[in-house]
This record gives C-alpha cells, sequence and structure tokens, in this order.
C-alpha cells in the first residue's frame, strides 16, 4: 500500500514519530512518503496515489495545525483510510472524528499502523502495547540542518538530531496531557536500537542530540547504560535531556556523570515555585526542592534550563513577582526560554486538571479552535498580564534573554538586580507546547 506519513510540528525536531513507524511500515513492504509540514508543502500527487494517509499528533500545536490538513486530505482524497496517532490523537478522538479520521491510534501505534496497511487492522485495546522497537528509518525526512540549531555561546551552531530513549512516564502529574494515556507507564526503548539512531543522525552532521523523553530518568540504569555508550563512541557529540526535579534530587549521584559524558543542559519542568499550586498539580516536589535541585546541577557542573506554567487558576500578581525574584536569586535568568514567562495553563480534553472543583467552575465549554476548556482568572489583572508578557516574548525574540527577563520585571512592576552571567547553549526553536 502507498501510505504518507505527516508531521504538522514537532518542536522544530525531524520527527522521531515519523521516523519509527516508517521503519515498520517499510520492513513490512510498503511504500512509505514522509512529509513535515514544518519543513515542506503537502504533497497533493503523494496524497492523491495514498491509500492510507496517518497525521502524527504528538502535541498541543501540531493538532491544532492538523485540523485544516486534515480536511484538504479529506478533500483530496476521499476513498483514503485517514488516520490520526500519537499522544494528543487519543486525548482529542471526538474531534478527529468529526473531521474524517477513521482510525485513532495513541502514542505506541507502529504495529497497529502496519496492521492497517496490510488491511488487518487490529481491535482497539484498552492497554498499551509493548512493542519491540527497531531503528527508525530517516531516510526520506528534510535534512537535519533544516531543522532547529543548538546555539552555543560563542555564536556558533550545531546541528542537532533527536531521539527518545523512552516513551511515556511513570509519574502521574495532574496537568500533563501524558497521563490519561501512559496513566503512569512508560516503554523503554533497547540501548541498541537507541545508538543506532543516534549514529544514523551523526553520519547526517548532528554533533548534539535531544532525547525527548518526558523523564530521562524513568529508568535510571536504561539512562546511564545509553549516555555511557553515547559517549564512548561519539565522545565529541554532546545531548541534553529533561528530567524531574524529583528525580534530579533523588538520583543526584548520576548528575556527574552526565555532565561527564556531554550532557550540556537539563530541562525540568519546575512548573511553579508556589508549593500549594504544586501540590494542585501534583508534581511531586515542592519550592525548596527546586532550589535544592538548582544547586546540586550547579556543583555538578549541569546548566539546568527550567520550564514553567506562570499563570495558573491560582497565580497572583505578588506570586508571579516571587517567581520572577527566585529565578533572579538562583541565577538562572539566562536559563529560562522568554516563552516561560508566559505559558498559561491547558485544560485540554480528558485533563486530570478538571478533577479538581476549582478547574470545573472556572473552565467554560469545549473550544474546538483552541483544543482546550477555555479559563478566565478572577483578577483580570493577571490575565492581563500574561498577554502582555506572550506579546513581549513574541516581539522581543531577538534580544537577550536577560533583556527580556528586564522587561517582564518592568511590567509586573518588580525591580531585580541581575548578576552577570555568561551565555549558555540553548535551542534556537521558539516555542514548547
Amino acid at each position: 500500500m502507498n501510505v504518507v506519513l505527516i508531521s504538522t510540528y514537532d518542536l522544530g525536531r525531524q520527527p522521531f514519530g515519523l521516523a519509527s513507524p516508517a521503519a515498520w511500515l517499510r520492513r513490512a513492504g510498503h511504500e512509505v512518503v514522509t512529509v513535515d509540514l514544518s519543513r515542506d508543502k503537502l504533497p497533493v500527487g503523494a496524497v492523491t496515489a495514498a491509500g492510507m494517509v496517518a497525521i502524527y499528533l504528538p502535541m498541543h500545536t501540531a493538532t491544532r495545525l492538523a485540523i485544516p490538513v486534515i480536511d484538504r486530505v479529506r478533500a483530496t482524497n476521499p476513498s483514503a483510510t485517514i488516520c490520526a496517532y500519537g499522544l494528543y490523537a487519543s486525548l482529542n478522538e471526538a474531534l478527529l472524528r468529526e473531521h474524517g479520521v477513521s482510525v485513532v491510534l495513541g502514542p505506541e501505534a507502529e504495529a497497529e499502523l502496519v496492521s492497517l496497511a496490510d488491511g488487518s487492522p487490529t481491535a482497539p485495546s484498552s492497554t498499551l502495547p509493548r512493542l519491540p522497537f527497531v531503528q527508525p528509518d530517516r531516510s526520506s525526512l528534510p535534512a537535519l540542518d533544516r531543522y532547529a540549531t543548538l546555539q552555543m555561546p560563542d555564536g556558533s551552531r550545531r546541528i542537532v538530531g533527536a531521539t527518545d530513549a523512552t516513551r511515556g512516564c511513570k509519574h502521574r502529574c495532574r496537568h500533563c496531557p501524558i497521563v490519561p494515556v501512559y496513566d503512569g507507564q512508560f516503554r523503554v526503548v533497547s540501548v541498541d536500537v537507541v545508538l543506532a539512531d543516534i549514529r544514523a543522525q551523526v553520519e547526517q552532521g548532528a554533533a548534539h542530540i535531544t532525547f525527548g523523553d518526558p523523564d530521562f530518568l524513568n529508568g535510571p540504569t536504561h539512562a546511564k547504560k545509553i549516555i555511557e555508550s553515547l559517549h564512548r563512541e561519539f565522545p565529541h557529540v554532546t545531548y541534553d535531556v529533561t528530567i524531574k526535579v524529583e528525580h534530579l534530587l533523588a538520583h543526584s549521584e548520576l548528575l556527574p556523570v552526565l555532565a561527564g559524558t556531554g550532557c550540556l543542559f537539563v530541562t525540568s519542568a519546575v512548573e511553579s515555585v508556589d508549593d500549594d499550586v504544586l501540590l494542585k498539580l501534583e508534581k511531586g516536589h515542592t519550592r525548596s526542592d527546586f532550589i535544592a535541585a538548582a544547586a546540586r546541577c550547579r556543583s555538578a557542573g549541569l546548566t539546568l534550563s527550567p520550564t514553567f506554567v506562570a499563570f495558573t487558576p491560582w497565580t497572583t500578581i505578588a506570586g508571579y513577582m516571587d517567581l520572577l525574584t527566585v529565578v533572579a536569586d538562583l541565577d538562572l535568568v539566562s536559563n529560562v526560554a522568554p516563552v516561560q514567562w508566559g505559558i498559561r495553563l491547558l485544560v485540554t480534553w480528558q485533563s486530570r486538571m478538571l478533577e479538581l472543583p476549582e478547574i470545573q467552575s472556572a473552565v467554560g465549554p469545549f473550544d474546538a479552535r483552541t483544543l482546550t476548556f477555555p479559563w478566565a482568572h478572577s483578577d483580570p489583572r493577571v490575565d492581563l498580564l500574561q498577554q502582555q508578557v506572550m506579546s513581549l516574548a513574541g516581539v522581543k525574540g531577538m534580544q537577550s534573554r536577560a533583556d527580556i527577563f528586564r522587561a517582564v520585571c518592568e511590567l509586573a512592576h518588580v525591580n531585580l538586580l541581575l548578576p552577570s552571567r555568561s551565555a549558555i547553549p540553548y535551542m534556537n526553536e521558539p516555542w514548547y507546547c
């Protein structure tokens, strides 16, 4: 069968979510065209000839961008089987079916995509499959140098590859979109498969690897094997990972190992410095834990890059000022991407946030345009500040992080003395979710 796999957006990375199913489908004898719409136009001829078009939906932005694409695919090829797969496919199944998607799969979709192409679809299952992962096939994707790059302090840039060592997460943070699908489960990709994928990307010119795992230390022993193997084979290749504050503390003995094997920075979803908000989000850490994790990372020679959900229904003006103050006091201003100062809590379909009575009473009806349950803050000043900050982060995106932070502080009417800090490596992809 002729199969077209489509990605609309994946954080400026070459999509693992196209490369992995492409390998499975080609191994089964199917003809596969991979299309990354963040880099290329939709190939109408390939869509017209396809028996199946499968659209990869790993995140919120990708799903919003996919809706008009689905409509166009349906109009172009009414007889094709249109499939949506990925984390946000199962979260938005009803809406996707309204737009003509006939098959909706979760993120562990490779085997089911093969069955669909073979003409023998499997019955839906309430349990996540355990797949024998194979090396992703990136041969038909755009070249790595067309994607986001790593900006180095000396002004140079490095070509970036990306892979997954695990999928899912064993934690159940209340606001996380992974939870309704994985519900505390995660899947390990074998060391051999991960290294083979990295090897192929290094051959394409990658000098840095982003591990896309929701939490790289869900399996600490597995993670250690991968980074030590990576460093032995490619000592010049650097990498970055995402790790919970909770794991940075629980597995602090691994921080020097990360630093010694080429980890340039660790992203951590801190979300808030307000213990009450952290408790509502069920993050598993406290304000003091974040401060301790920042100190341990610095001691180990690791750059910590925190992310935040700065605006929630519980955010106050004073609380936002406190967030800015804490980050400045920890000398982490240069480590925070500007968009993080304006991130607003998304309440998506099936979100565990809807378990909270105060969220149930605050949100309006589901908005199919934004794919969220919209909410307004009880203090209009907070919503206005969020809008101003997001506008600032977008308009002033070419300014330094320190300059943008100062502008955010002006909006929040807080005066902070920033220490002089050298630049750090960072991805030049401005968006996040």
